[in-house]
């Protein structure tokens, strides 16, 4: 695990990585940031401005994560039910009495069946209205299929070798949206995309071709939906404004958090770097030195595209920190996400710190979901509430 305290351009930076996550010391609503002392004069302060709508979404998926955890449970069963007197089994004793409370809040969903009247040990199933809706899964299963293997093709090509440990895609496999036996339902499937390598003991999925179709980036495709390219790649028009977007080829989409005000200075650095060309997230990082701006400027394209690669656009610290080697990702990963906060939002709320891509959620909500979270998002309608957000902890195996 990695413990962020870089202090080479900071005369104090003080976070801590704890359960996976970096959390900062002076609290859990802010991040404090003390910049070096020039001439004995007091260090200016920096607050790391919260956005409570990026902080809510942890929030939201709280409860929606027992419930498809207790729904994938339940379907792995033979009877498709569970006697409650193995429900600890499955969870452990404390997670137990919170999956007893859903199962009772819940009767739309799930359904108690035994007890005292039939003399049977009681038992939980989805209810026939959960189960007609659990069954349209295996459609969002069959859609899914081809996002994922262009998404894994994508994640490979982003590394230095075209490899990337099978460790490390087993821990982002839920955001994803991977099966949790993808190692035997997907890549024995594409032979000619995938193929598992053991390298010294330690066992890599390989990429077998490179297709530069698929190198391009989630927010080359965004520029030119949106029709801010024209067809010789320059920019239409060329403005900087008070947000600091700017409309150009090079160019990210920047959302400052409400109390952040910039002044002209920064807004002319801002300018400045958004007009800056750099190489593609695509183009072997082993070409490019790393003290050069653009290639800054690139390793937060590389962050950019890898959580685009996610269904809901966000990974916890400890995932990111796992693409270090892979991907030539910043010695000072941490400090690199606050610099872009325009970009990135790092949430401490839940059990492990979160960085989200910004420019995905219009509030507290994804813009745009995948036939996956599609159909979790129909699921948990029976909860009563609509637009409910998915959880980032659900099973792998709700996935299946």
């Amino acid at each position: 695990m990695l413990i962020f305290s870089q202090l080479h351009k900071f005369h104090k930076l003080v976070l801590i990585n704890r359960s996976g996550g970096f959390k900062a010391s002076l609290g859990y609503t802010w991040v404090q940031i003390m910049h070096k002392t020039t001439g004995g004069r007091k260090p200016k302060k920096k607050i790391y401005h919260r956005v409570h709508e990026l902080d809510r979404v942890m929030e939201l998926q709280k409860k929606p994560s027992l419930i498809l955890q207790l729904k994938s449970i339940i379907q792995s069963q033979k009877k498709e039910s569970l006697l409650l007197r193995d429900l600890e089994k499955e969870v452990g004793f404390v997670q137990k009495w919170n999956y007893m409370a859903v199962i009772e809040k819940y009767p739309s969903i799930f359904v108690v069946i035994g007890g005292k009247i039939d003399k049977s040990p009681p038992a939980v199933m989805l209810s026939e209205k959960a189960k007609k809706i659990a069954d349209l899964e295996a459609e969002a299963t069959v859609q899914m299929e081809p996002i994922l293997v262009k998404n894994l093709r994508k994640l490979l090509m982003l590394s230095v070798d075209c490899r990337v440990p099978l460790e490390t895609i087993e821990m982002i496999g839920n955001e994803m949206g991977l099966p949790s036996d993808f190692k035997q339902s997907i890549i024995p499937k594409y032979p000619q995309f995938f193929s598992l390598k053991d390298v010294s003991g330690r066992w890599y999925l390989d990429l077998e071709n490179w297709d530069s179709s698929l190198a391009v980036t989630a927010r080359e495709e965004r520029l030119a939906r949106e029709g801010l390219l024209n067809t010789s790649g320059h920019p239409k028009r060329a403005k900087i404004s008070k947000d600091g977007n700017f409309s150009g080829p090079h160019a990210f989409h920047l959302d400052f958090p409400v109390g952040f005000r910039a002044n002209v200075s920064y807004l002319e650095e801002v300018q400045r770097w958004q007009k800056m060309d750099f190489p593609s997230p695509y183009l072997n990082a082993r070409r490019i030195e790393a003290a050069d701006p653009k290639a800054r400027k690139r390793a937060v394209a590389v962050l950019h595209e890898l959580l685009s690669l996610t269904m809901e656009k966000r990974l916890t610290s400890a995932q990111l920190d796992a693409f270090h080697s892979e991907y030539r990702l910043p010695a000072r990963l941490l400090l690199c996400l606050i610099k872009h906060h325009g970009i990135f939002y790092i949430t401490n709320k839940g059990a492990k710190s979160t960085v989200i891509l910004k420019e995905a959620y219009d509030g507290s909500d994804l813009t745009n979901k995948c036939p996956l979270l599609k159909f979790r998002d129909k699921f948990l309608e029976l909860m009563g509430r609509r637009d409910v957000s998915s959880c980032i902890g659900a099973s792998s195996s709700v996935t299946n």
